[in-house]
């Protein structure tokens, strides 16, 4: 399975693609989307839709992670950070992913083991885990953790959903209720 994540950011986002089979994680590619400063609001967030969904046509991932938009002190910034996300979201959306979304905090406890790990531990775990030559840069870092993550709770996520057919299966049988 190919794993794209996202570290959604306005002026730099990060991407990174891992593949994934069974507890087995293989670096494809990473990267930074350094986004022009002097354009309007309006073609930023369109340069960042544009450029996910080539990576996307290019690596061809069949999962998605993207890392939740945290609450900053500044709620012009934070409303900004949403709308890089909004663009990374869709981008995502239109190619056909669905989207899988960890906060920072889970993501930095799923690799590092901490929720409130710095940005020097999170490269660290990831060019460890991957296997890298040299530790990433920070966003590439990031967007690659968040794949790694997924990477993890994704087979718990499909065993819950399992679970949660079966069980809704299993009632609808007792109850008579089984249509198709």
């Amino acid at each position: 399975m190919r794993i794209i994540g996202i570290d959604p950011g306005l002026r730099k986002t990060g991407y990174g693609i891992i593949d994934t089979q069974y507890a087995q994680l293989s670096y494809i590619s990473s990267g930074t989307i350094t986004i022009p400063t002097d354009l309007a609001l309006h073609r930023r967030l369109k340069y960042i839709m544009d450029t996910i969904r080539e990576v996307i046509a290019h690596y061809k991932p069949s999962q998605s992670a993207l890392e939740k938009v945290f609450v900053n002190t500044n709620p012009q910034t934070t409303l900004l950070l949403g709308q890089a996300r909004g663009a990374a979201m869709c981008a995502l959306a239109d190619t056909g992913l669905s989207v899988a979304e960890y906060t920072a905090l889970q993501i930095k406890k799923a690799v590092v083991g901490r929720g409130h790990a710095s940005k020097d531990q999170v490269q660290f775990m990831v060019q460890h885990l991957l296997n890298l030559n040299g530790r990433p840069e920070p966003d590439s870092a990031d967007a690659l953790a968040c794949a790694i993550t997924h990477a993890h709770a994704l087979p718990l996520t499909q065993k819950i959903q399992d679970l949660d057919m079966d069980t809704t299966h299993t009632a609808r049988l007792r109850h008579g209720r089984l249509h198709f």
